[in-house]
């Protein structure tokens, strides 16, 4: 067995589709009414699906997980972000831990909680 997808849910399919080309150059290998496979095995599923199959409300910004990225060129990503995307809510902004890793975390157009990083 192996894990095959990762499965956000959004409001807009387009929106976030822009969203992670715009920032992290994901693009469309499936588009299947209201399921979006991007590549590296993110998938987008419109709200209104997940709601139907779970029965239930999404909770955006629940903070019980994380996309998590790793980028050399983490100013410019800084700075990209801030540019294409000046609306963003952020946990935190650019910082630099104790060990001297730098990272940023924020929450797409949904509230899915993403993290970028340099590499260790």
């Amino acid at each position: 067995m192996r894990l095959k997808n990762i499965l956000i849910v959004v409001k807009d399919i387009e929106k976030s589709r822009k969203f992670y080309h715009d920032l992290f150059g994901l693009d469309v290998v499936v588009n299947n009414d209201g399921n979006m496979i991007l590549t590296e095995g993110l998938v987008l599923q419109d709200e209104t699906i997940w709601k139907k199959f779970l029965g239930k409300d999404v909770i955006p910004e629940n903070n019980s997980c994380e996309l998590y990225f790793e980028e050399h060129n983490i100013e410019a990503f800084a700075e990209k972000l801030e540019k294409f995307y000046p609306e963003t809510r952020y946990v935190n902004k650019l910082l630099t831990h104790d060990w001297g890793q730098k990272a940023i975390r924020f929450y797409d157009p949904d509230g899915n909680l993403i993290e970028v990083r340099t590499p260790m």
